[in-house]
């Protein structure tokens, strides 16, 4: 029987022998971005791959997931390496979609890359693993063009509003145990961090309606939605103080409509709100918070408000049992002294939250060569062999650990992990996170 170590060694060699072609997928998807739920192309060039690889692949899932199994010698557990499809829109972006304004600003290019990477590194040892593998491209990470994805909605084209969430809902992770994918960060040291902790999050959408009226000749035959939707945030921003540290609440907000003409009074203004929170309880206290305040604005000016709250993202908790198998790897790999086993909280939220909720997942982040901030003009992968080189080794060495010797590896991490929530618990979970109320302010 070969030992793990010398499994792991074929692996290494086999993608340092693919590094070239790993490393021009990663350039290639960056410089050809489409974001969520729009990445046709994108998946057409994962599925090249699975094909050239010889692998049978099924699409089209939640729209442009590709999804490929390979076998091993027994069916004992699947693992699955995810990589992202999408992209965010930040047209003065260096590698932006002249047309679309689309960017890999956060670095999922490479996130697919090391999917592939880890994949041709895993291929020549399947027939010595106790388990399967499943190659997963997966669209809409980021919760970017929220009208057009409220629009799929409405027409019963898809439920959630990012790609591992709906996912999950058709039923595409039922058939895999336990999940591994690695983001992009900084520039260097550490090149590679273990695992960290991320807040969940809440959109809410909002609508006040009072009434128009002249301006100058007879403003008060009118009821100003702009103001009332004004006094709303300063209600919003009276609550933060009575928000727990330890909770990690964020609320942001965008004004996306204040009127039609200075001339007028207002008789509709919307907003745009985002919550974020530690844990879902703190999601629900902060929602319930923001939403009285909202009733605040339209009371004190007698207009209606329609406050309809949808599901961003769920938090996230890797599971450290699976990160501790990771992380042995890439020290193995890197040494000691470039990893960083926990690199704190993050006020920042993913989808691999909601997936941490059905199975375990580890997160692990590696260096991509570019110190400037994530999202921004600025950031884009400059180093794909840090970025997804790296990267498909340390996440190909764990499936080995994972899934050699009868699978034991995968049912330590089963049994240490602890209990999930099944299919239908999880969705009913987002549902009940989700709401329309409509309120009127003139109401005694």
């Amino acid at each position: 029987m070969t030992s793990k170590d010398e499994l792991k060694a074929r692996v290494c060699a086999e993608i340092d022998r693919q590094a070239e072609r790993i490393v021009a997928f990663g350039d290639e998807i960056m410089r050809n971005p489409e974001t969520g739920f729009r990445e046709h192309d994108t998946a057409r060039r994962v599925i090249k791959q699975f094909v050239d690889m010889g692998l049978e692949y099924r699409s089209g899932l939640a729209g442009t997931g590709v999804k490929a199994r390979m076998p091993g010698r027994s069916r004992r557990r699947t693992v699955s390496i995810l990589g992202e499809l999408d992209s965010l829109l930040i047209s003065d972006h260096p590698y932006a979609d002249p047309g679309t304004g689309a960017a890999h600003a956060c670095g999922h290019n490479a996130m697919a890359a090391s999917m592939l990477g880890a994949g041709l590194g895993l291929q020549p040892v399947m027939d010595e693993l106790d388990g399967d593998v499943v190659l997963f491209g997966v669209p809409a990470e980021e919760c970017i063009e929220l009208d057009w994805r409220m629009a799929l909605r409405e027409a019963g084209d898809l439920e959630f509003m990012l790609g591992k969430a709906e996912l999950i809902r058709l039923g595409e992770f039922d058939d895999i145990d336990m999940a591994l994918i690695t983001h992009t960060e900084g520039a260097g040291d550490p090149l590679a961090t273990m695992s960290g902790t991320a807040n969940g999050s809440l959109i809410k959408r909002v609508r006040f309606v009072g009434r128009s009226a002249h301006a100058g000749n007879e403003p008060w035959s009118a009821v100003n939605a702009s103001k009332a939707l004004t006094l709303a945030v300063s209600a919003v921003d009276a609550q933060r103080e009575t928000f727990r540290d330890s909770d990690m609440v964020r609320i942001s907000h965008l004004i996306t409509h204040g009127g039609e003409a200075v001339s007028a009074i207002p008789g509709a203004a919307e907003m745009e709100m985002m919550i974020r929170a530690r844990t879902v309880e703190a999601m629900e206290d902060a929602s319930r918070k923001v939403d009285r305040a909202l009733r605040a604005g339209s009371v004190a000016l007698g207009a209606e408000v329609e406050i309809n709250t949808v599901t961003g993202y769920l938090p996230l908790v890797p599971d450290e049992p699976l990160v501790d198998v990771v992380d042995a790897n890439s020290r193995d790999m890197l040494g000691d002294e470039h990893v960083l086993r926990h690199g704190g909280h993050l006020g920042s939220s993913t989808d691999v939250g909601d997936l941490g909720r059905v199975m375990p997942v580890a997160h692990p982040f590696a260096a991509s060569g570019n110190d400037a901030p994530m999202h921004s003009n600025g950031y884009f992968v400059r180093d794909h062999v840090l970025a997804a080189v790296n990267p498909a080794k340390f996440m190909a060495m764990s499936a080995v650990d994972l899934l050699a010797d009868g699978a034991s590896g995968a049912e330590e991490v089963i049994r240490d992990s602890g209990p999930k929530l099944g299919r239908d618990d999880y969705v009913a979970l987002r549902r009940r996170l989700d709401s329309v109320r409509r309120y009127r302010g003139d109401e005694e």
